[in-house]
């Protein structure tokens, strides 16, 4: 896990316009509301930039190069980045270790816990997919899922 600005140029310029996406929130709305409000106020932030923004995502999770089952990240930043808002006076102590294992279980590499507390504090995690034992064989899996999901989505053939 890594946090801070310089130490990993994955996706940097997302995560930068994100972060500053954030502060922008925080800044104007301050503290005191429900994770909801935030992920909203964010949302919109994000959009206004030109990021595609994807709430409530499921995102697949491996084990052992095979897909194990699916878990909600509370955002997906262009198709890339998994978001993760927390808000209260004290950020929860599993957070950063909850978004680690989504990562080292998913294709996805770096992901943020934005705590919108009394002080605006992003957290920056690092999962690269080189090190995952998985990945190879669980990114032809995640292709073949969503080529799936997009079938089983079509609507069905009209009856005459």
């Amino acid at each position: 896990m890594s946090s801070g600005r310089g130490l990993n140029p994955i996706e940097a310029e997302l995560t930068y316009s994100v972060i500053g996406s954030f502060y922008d929130v925080h800044r104007e709305l301050g503290f005191g509301f429900r994770e909801y409000v935030y992920s909203l106020a964010l949302e919109r932030a994000l959009t206004a930039k030109g990021h595609l923004v994807e709430r409530e995502v499921a995102v697949n999770l491996y084990f052992r190069g095979l897909w194990l089952t699916r878990e909600r990240a509370d955002m997906l930043v262009d198709r890339k980045l998994i978001v993760e808002n927390k808000a209260g006076e004290k950020m929860p102590p599993d957070s950063t270790e909850q978004l680690f294992g989504y990562l080292c279980a998913t294709i996805f590499e770096i992901g943020l816990v934005l705590h919108y507390g009394r002080e605006a504090r992003p957290y920056r995690v690092i999962c690269e997919n080189r090190f995952k034992a998985h990945f190879v064989r669980s990114a032809a899996a995640e292709l073949e899922m969503a080529q799936n999901e997009t079938t089983e989505r079509s609507p069905p053939p009209q009856a005459q």
